[in-house]
């Protein structure tokens, strides 16, 4: 396949979450400098403003600045993402890709979780990309009737919402949250079909980055992170964990032309993981 398919020149992406936490490349940032590599504009959202800078500073660099943006956005207050939308339409003029990355985990089975920490995940890992799609979609659906084309929507699942407990750690939260965002795209995506707007999800695995060492492991309460590691390495089929790039990668594809005829579904990423689960 020529490269022609994965040109995003003169599209616009919406990537939240498009910060890193710590050092190295998370989900987000990977894929908003992917998708201004292959040439789309990149309007990044993200509580962590630093953090968005490093992520443009990556741009800068490599000479491509001037296919960013960036924005605060506390991506779970319905009025900040209206106004993150509206500045990213008033900035490049359009939306056509969406990426719904915010989202992180919190151990806890229905016992041990309270419930503000179980609103908390259900709040953080799908109610941000409900509210993105709240207010992105209709300026999809204005594009597609004015210019014949809708746009694509990419969420970042988890392979936690499909029945697969990582290291036997149970997080009902975050596992039901995810579960949700699968279901969520899938109905968005019939929804919007007729106005050319396709939403699908990638399903990370066991993936190493920042977030490892970051907070996995103080969650876990591991004396050795290195250990940790290597027994998340063994985990998988293929012997080692994925990273931020595999994530991109998949999401690239699904916001592209590449793509077209895909829409309600999901690409897993997980070097094997959940085919080869027990039972």
């Amino acid at each position: 396949m020529s490269a022609a398919p994965f040109d995003l020149s003169g599209r616009v992406a919406l990537v939240t979450g498009a910060g890193s936490v710590g050092d190295g490349w998370g989900n987000g940032k990977a894929t908003a400098v992917l998708l201004a590599r292959h040439g789309a504009a990149v309007f990044g959202l993200d509580l962590n403003e630093a953090a968005l800078a490093d992520t443009g500073a990556v741009l800068a660099d490599e000479g491509i600045a001037d296919r960013w943006a960036a924005r605060r956005c506390d991506m779970t207050d319905g009025a900040d993402v209206a106004a993150a939308v509206a500045a990213c339409v008033a900035r490049f003029g359009r939306i056509d890709i969406l990426v719904n990355n915010v989202g992180g985990s919190a151990p806890g089975d229905p016992v041990t979780m309270d419930e503000t920490l179980w609103q908390a995940q259900i709040d953080l890992n799908l109610t941000t990309a409900f509210l993105a799609c709240k207010y992105v979609l209709p300026v999809m659906t204005a594009q597609f009737d004015a210019a014949g084309r809708g746009g694509a929507i990419v969420n970042i699942g988890s392979i936690g919402g499909m029945t697969y407990q990582v290291g036997g750690r149970v997080s009902a939260g975050y596992a039901a949250a995810k579960a949700g965002l699968v279901a969520f795209g899938r109905s968005t995506a019939i929804a919007f079909v007729r106005q050319g707007i396709r939403v699908n999800t990638v399903v990370p695995g066991v993936m190493y980055t920042p977030l490892v060492e970051h907070r996995l492991v103080r969650q876990l309460g591991a004396d050795d992170a290195a250990r940790l590691i290597a027994d998340r390495h063994a985990s998988v089929p293929m012997g080692r964990m994925g990273d931020a790039w595999d994530v991109a990668n998949a999401a690239l594809f699904l916001a592209s032309d590449a793509a077209g005829y895909i829409t309600a579904t999901e690409l897993v990423v997980d070097g094997g993981m959940t085919a080869a689960r027990p039972g």
